[in-house]
Order: C-alpha cells, then structure tokens, then sequence
C-alpha cells in the first residue's frame, strides 16, 4: 500500500516562506512523476507544479518565479519551497504521485497566508 504523507504548511504573512514535504512509502518513489495541487475553499483542486523522474519541472503560471518543486529520491520526499506568499495562494496542498499503472494523493496539508 502506497501512502503519501504532506507536512509543513502553516500560518504565515504575505511576503513570508513556506516548505511542503510530501514522503512517499513503498517503493515507487523514483519511478512516479510527482506533483503539487492545491485546493482553495469552493474552488476545484489546481496543479502547483510538476517534477519529472529526470527532474524536469513545470509550474503555473500563478507561482512562477515564486515557487520551486524539487525531489530527493534517496528520500522518498518531494517539496514545495514556496516563497514571497500572497493571501491567494491560501489553501490546501496535496502531493500526487503518478506512475504508468496508476496515482496516489496524499491527505493534504492547509496553508493560511494572512495579509
């Protein structure tokens, strides 16, 4: 059984940082496509950011220049370094691992930034 497992969000000030951490168990880690969506209240779940096998990465045009998706696979983990945070950018943050055969989301962790 595959789990993804989100941490790091929180409550921060515009203009502040935050880092998500998304830990894969089992073994498909370095074979999945990971990914960032986030959700606010009311709204439909939104990509953040990709990040290939390889490490090629692609963003939202929202977050561009603000965010960076990076992944260590010796670690099983995917993050979301996520800076100069504006009130919109305030929702929940799930991870998405997708492989050939099939996909996994993790639980989500919320994200408030205040103005």
């Amino acid at each position: 059984q595959v789990q993804l497992v989100e941490s790091g969000g929180g409550l921060v000030q515009a203009g502040g940082s935050l880092r998500l951490s998304c830990t894969a168990s089992g073994s498909i880690f370095s074979s999945a496509a990971m990914a960032w969506y986030f959700q606010a209240p009311g709204k439909r779940r939104e990509l953040v950011a990709t990040i290939s096998t390889g490490g090629s990465t692609k963003y939202a045009d929202s977050v561009r220049g603000r965010f960076t998706i990076s992944r260590d696979n010796a670690e099983n983990t995917v993050y979301l370094q996520m800076d100069s945070l504006k009130p919109e950018d305030t929702a929940v943050y799930y991870c998405k691992a997708t492989t050939w055969r099939t996909y996994y989301w993790g639980q989500g962790t919320q994200v408030t930034v205040s103005s």
